[in-house]
Order: C-alpha cells, then sequence, then structure tokens
C-alpha cells in the first residue's frame, strides 16, 4: 500500500508480520520511485532483481525514455528533432552543456573538436603491435584503454574547463583511433585526421582515404565521400549518443564509483557495448539477412521464428525497453527510404530486410508481441549502404555513444549522494 509521499512493505516471514515505511521519490517524468536504500539495515533482507529492471540506480537529467509511448528525448528535446534538425556536434554540445549552441558556440566547439581529434604519436604506434586483421573493436578498446597512459592528469571538476578539456578530447580522438583500428584490421596505412573537415566526414575520409589524404574524385570511384553519406552517418551518430541507463553506460557509471580514471572508464563501456546482445546486434542482423540469402527464403525463416519449437531468433526485432516502435528506429526508416531513392541502392539485403519488415509489421504474431524492428535492424542495412564493413558497426555505435558515456560519467561523479556500486547476491552454495 501507499499514498502520495510514503510506501508500506508488509512482510511475512515464518509467521511473523513487519511493516517497513520508505519515501516515494517524485520523478519529473516516468514511474515514481521507492528510496529503499535503508531496506537491509531495516530488514536484514535484500532485494532481488536479476537485470536490474525494476532498479533505479541513479538519479539523471540526461536522457528519458516512455518505452510504452516509443519517447526519447535529450535534456528534453526529442530525438526525432535532433536528429534531422541537429548535427551530431550540437547534440554532444546539448548533452555537456545542457542546451544546444548558438552558431558562435558551435563554431567554437567544433574548431576545438577539430583540433584535439589527432594521436600522441607514441599512441599511434601501439597500433604497429596489433596483429593484422585484429577486430577493430579489440584494438579500439585496448587504445582507449591507453589513452589513459597519455593523459592521466588529476581532474579537479569544480573547474569546468578541465572537465571539458577532458571530455573534449576523448570525444575528438575516439573516431581517429576507431579509423586506425578499422585501417590496421584491412592492412592499411593510417591517415591523419584533416582539421578541414567536419567531424562527421573527417571519419569517413580517415577511413577511405590513401595515404598522404589522396581520394579519388570521381563520384563513381568507392572512396568519394558523398553529402548524402556525411548526413546519413551523422544522424546515425545522434541516434546512438546516449540512451539512459543501459549495460554499457551502467557499467561506465559503476567503474566511475571506483574513482578510476574517466577514459579507463569508457574503454570498459567499450567493451560491454561489444557484446552480441548490446552495440554488436546490427552486426548480427547483417549475419542474418546474408544467411537468409534472398527474398524467396524470407517466409520460411518468418516461419521459423514463430514456431515455438525452433531455437531461431529473428534478429532487430523487439527492445528491452520499447514495447512500441523505437522512435530512433522511425528516424533510420526514413533515412533508409531517402538512401535508397538518393544513391539508387536496391541491393539483396535491403530487399530482404524490406520483405521482413513488411510481414512483420502486419502480422499478428509480432504485433501482438510488440515486435517492431529496432534500431539495429535499420542501422545495419543503412552502414552496409554507407559501404561501411559489418565489423565496424559496433565502432560506429562507440563513436556515437561515447559523448553520453562521458556525460554520464560527469554526472554520477558530481552526485554527492553517489557511492561506489555493490550489489549482493542470494546465495545458493554449500
Amino acid at each position: 500500500m501507499s499514498n502520495k509521499n510514503k510506501a508500506t512493505i508488509i512482510l511475512e516471514i515464518d509467521g511473523e508480520k513487519k511493516e517497513y515505511t520508505y519515501d516515494i521519490l517524485k520523478a519529473s517524468k516516468g514511474p515514481y520511485v521507492v528510496d529503499i536504500r535503508s531496506f537491509y539495515k531495516d530488514s536484514g533482507l535484500f532485494t532481488y532483481d536479476v537485470g536490474l529492471t525494476s532498479t533505479a540506480s541513479c538519479t539523471s537529467e540526461i536522457t528519458f525514455i516512455d518505452g510504452e509511448k516509443g519517447e526519447l528525448t535529450y535534456r528534453g528535446i526529442d530525438i526525432e528533432t535532433l536528429a534531422t534538425k541537429h548535427s551530431y556536434l550540437e547534440t554532444c554540445y546539448l548533452l555537456l552543456h545542457k542546451e544546444l549552441p548558438t552558431e558562435a558556440q558551435l563554431k567554437e566547439f567544433d574548431l576545438e573538436i577539430r583540433h584535439r581529434s589527432f594521436l600522441n604519436h607514441g599512441l599511434s604506434k601501439l597500433f604497429d603491435a596489433f596483429p593484422d586483421n585484429a577486430h577493430p573493436m579489440s584494438s579500439l578498446s585496448s587504445s582507449v584503454t591507453a589513452l589513459a597512459s597519455f593523459h592521466f592528469e588529476h581532474l579537479d571538476l569544480s573547474h569546468e574547463e578541465e572537465t571539458n578539456e577532458m571530455a573534449y578530447r576523448i570525444m575528438a580522438k575516439i573516431p581517429t583511433i576507431a579509423a586506425m583500428a578499422y585501417r590496421n584490421y584491412i592492412g592499411y596505412p593510417s591517415v591523419q585526421p584533416d582539421v578541414n573537415l567536419s567531424f562527421t566526414e573527417n571519419f569517413l575520409f580517415m577511413m577511405r582515404a590513401y595515404p598522404h589524404g589522396r581520394m579519388k574524385m570521381s563520384n563513381e570511384g568507392p572512396e568519394m565521400i558523398r553529402d548524402v553519406e556525411i548526413r546519413a552517418l551523422d544522424s546515425i551518430f545522434t541516434l546512438h549518443a546516449d540512451h539512459e541507463q543501459n549495460a554499457s553506460t551502467t557499467v561506465v557509471r559503476g567503474v566511475a564509483s571506483t574513482g578510476a580514471h574517466p577514459y579507463v572508464a569508457i574503454s570498459s563501456g567499450i567493451n560491454a557495448l561489444w557484446g552480441r546482445a548490446h552495440g554488436g546486434a546490427n552486426e548480427s542482423v547483417i549475419a542474418q539477412l546474408e544467411m537468409i540469402g534472398s527474398v524467396e527464403n524470407v517466409d520460411a525463416f518468418i516461419a521459423k521464428a514463430k514456431d515455438p519449437n525452433d531455437p531461431f531468433k529473428l534478429m532487430g526485432f523487439g527492445h528491452r525497453v520499447y514495447k512500441n516502435f523505437d522512435p530512433r528506429a522511425r528516424v533510420l526508416k526514413g533515412l533508409q527510404d531517402q538512401l535508397k531513392e538518393e544513391l539508387n541502392l536496391d541491393s539483396r539485403l535491403m530487399q530482404i530486410a524490406s520483405k521482413i519488415e513488411e510481414i512483420a509489421l502486419s502480422d499478428e504474431y509480432f504485433v501482438k508481441r510488440n515486435l517492431y524492428p529496432n534500431i539495429d535492424f535499420y542501422s545495419g542495412v543503412i552502414l552496409t549502404a554507407l559501404r561501411i564493413p559489418k565489423e565496424m558497426f559496433t565502432a560506429i555505435f562507440v563513436i556515437g555513444r561515447t559523448i553520453g558515456w562521458i556525460t554520464q560519467w560527469i554526472e554520477s561523479i558530481e552526485d554527492k549522494q553517489s557511492k561506489i556500486v555493490r550489489p549482493r547476491q542470494l546465495y545458493k552454495g554449500i
């Protein structure tokens, strides 16, 4: 039972009833929270919440999700507005500084990020130690950890300039590290950043250019960077910028609670994101589309997905939080249609994905279970259309999510109530 401000918990253990009363903390949006921080001290019991699906582990002002309605906002601005009317850098500024930048602020911020994109020469040499064809995520994670060795100064968060310098540095260098990880993976020499290029174009440049910055100028050339590709990838970065307390963000905040260096916390988030159930899901979507092979095979695989006795699962459908259409997927659906028209795309994988989407959005089995296409379903197809190999899909996610991680890190450190993360357990051993 509860009233407006209190929640009373009645427990019966071994025939004895006990009552415990706790404050209800009001949220500005979304569910209120029962403050049970003293529950163990009061009762001698732990709560049991596998996956922490009903547990609020922190207070935050960054991102809000309403899974039932399919809503996502950063600092109160809906994701569709940010992804379609603002750049990724504007979104980064919003997350860090709690407001969208003016034209002058954006120009200064943009220049700061461009000039911080270069790596220390010693860090660049680290890639020589990695084997050829090392997965880009492995090299990326290792290099970000090493970044803490080159920038291990003590941070005084009472000085905003120091905090911003730390945030700008990691945000600027992650695309360079990711591009170098990719070049190492394919056995190509690395390409240095070009300060004359925008954030997103510069990343594509570092992936595709020949040494000394040469690129094919023909629109038919595989290395040419087109405006539509820059706009599309920039939107993808924005859509991935933050997503509340997901697994990798929870890891970043958990590592932050120990007092570890922020770049070590970011590296931990990268490792968590690499999992197939998290950031690696879009790579799995493409692998499954390749396995399906052709539009003619779609019906058979849909039948397998609906068969309760078949372990096959259709990748890219449903979401842990959203019980409605993922708002990020809505944006990507429009982006996919735009790319298909502007780049005249009609690839085999896109045809297969379109057929699966058509069936899933109208089939009662999927609709009844709220199995809508999610961001991973569309992002994998779009990144393939942008000629980005699937081994780089999660690295793209990392580039977009870095700003969210570092903003969450700052918020967690500034929270006076935060303490080292220490969950408990239900012991079943001898």
